[in-house]
């Protein structure tokens, strides 16, 4: 469904306003104004009804620095209110209570929007232009096709007129969070633990460990997904309900990041865990006449698992651990241990050999 607005001809310059939310140090103009003397005005800016400028603060400067007293302009309707409130600010003392952060991302998500589409969907300006039109006249302008590319400068100018910083990302992220809470096709936990990343950023929390959390959360809801769908081999539903357990247990204690990376790697064994039914796997068992070749997984599996342990000594105090273990984790433990070693040892062969030259 297209946004409203309708081309507006010969519209008077000195009608059209802009709030302080628009920058004023709009740099060297010259080249600017040298191709719409040349050219015309190939996009229209965008206005409100009652003439505020959305986009187009240069080559509104540009127009006015050429003398020129009409002008063809986008004339677009349906913004928010606050979004119109912020764009209408003359001076600080009109914004009476800050913006929340999710407030903020909002109205960037808007703003982003309306100027992507002031920056690529102006052809329909062209049914508007008579193709005798003078393009050099005080007010003509034609419109160039859509554009690619850009959307990095549309992302750090909206962050800019809603914030003051070129802080899109941390923008991006909060969107991330208010789609995936609105949207109807995902969980519900995942909806619900998304509006409760929210609150929290609004109460000062972290937006990074927000969006580690909310990764987390939507592998977890995967993983109660894959352990419980009657359709899957008991392998993969087992695997994928202790992975989901494990998960919950670290909830509270685990770094927002590593909690991320673990239930990356949970979802990942757990999809690679065996496929064969429980049926399939007796069959093959009174079959098999030797031990069937063992089903690895994949190189970035290693990676996920040992990125998230290489700094796991300096987590845990040994002397805290020894006596705090019972026999048999005792006996684990120095069973993983002893099998690491040994891997190392054959792993370091076959990267010794492979590096030998021929």
């Amino acid at each position: 469904m297209s946004e409203p607005g309708h081309i507006e001809l010969e519209r008077a310059v000195d009608s059209i306003w802009a709030g302080r939310r628009h920058r004023e140090d709009y740099g060297d103009l010259d080249s600017l104004v040298e191709s719409i003397a040349r050219d015309g005005l190939l996009q229209p800016i965008t206005i409100t009804p009652d003439g505020m400028l959305i986009c187009g603060a240069r080559r509104l400067a540009a127009i006015r620095r050429l003398g020129w007293k009409t002008v063809n302009v986008w004339v677009r309707s349906g913004i928010s209110t606050t979004l119109g409130q912020l764009l209408a600010e003359q001076d600080d003392n009109l914004l009476h209570k800050p913006l929340t952060r999710t407030e903020e991302a909002t109205l960037y998500a808007e703003l982003k929007a309306l100027m992507v589409e002031d920056a690529t969907g102006r052809q329909e300006a062209s049914r508007f232009t008579s193709k005798q039109e003078n393009p050099r006249s005080h007010g003509g302008a034609t419109v160039a096709p859509p554009s690619a590319g850009g959307i990095g400068k549309t992302r750090e100018q909206a962050a800019l007129m809603v914030t003051g910083r070129n802080a899109y990302t941390s923008l991006e992220r909060i969107n991330e969070l208010q789609h995936l809470a609105a949207d109807l096709a995902q969980p519900d936990d995942v909806k619900r633990r998304a509006r409760e990343e929210l609150d929290r950023i609004d109460a000062g929390g972290s937006i990074t460990g927000a969006q580690h959390r909310i990764r987390a959360a939507q592998a977890l809801a995967e993983l109660d997904a894959l352990a419980g769908d009657p359709g899957q081999p008991a392998g993969i539903r087992n695997t994928a309900a202790a992975g989901a357990a494990r998960l919950r247990e670290l909830e509270d204690t685990a770094r927002p990041a590593d909690l991320e990376r673990l239930a990356v790697l949970a979802v990942e064994r757990a999809k690679s865990a065996t496929k064969k039914r429980p049926a399939q796997l007796a069959s093959a068992r009174l079959r098999a006449v030797e031990e069937q070749p063992r089903e690895f997984l994949p190189v970035r599996s290693f990676v996920y698992l040992w990125d998230e342990l290489s700094t796991w000594t300096d987590r845990y105090d040994p002397e805290t651990i020894g006596p705090a273990l019972s026999v048999e984790q005792w006996v684990m433990f120095e069973n993983a241990v002893t099998a690491t070693v040994a891997f190392l040892d054959t792993a370091r062969t076959a990267r010794n050999v492979r590096r030998e030259p021929a």
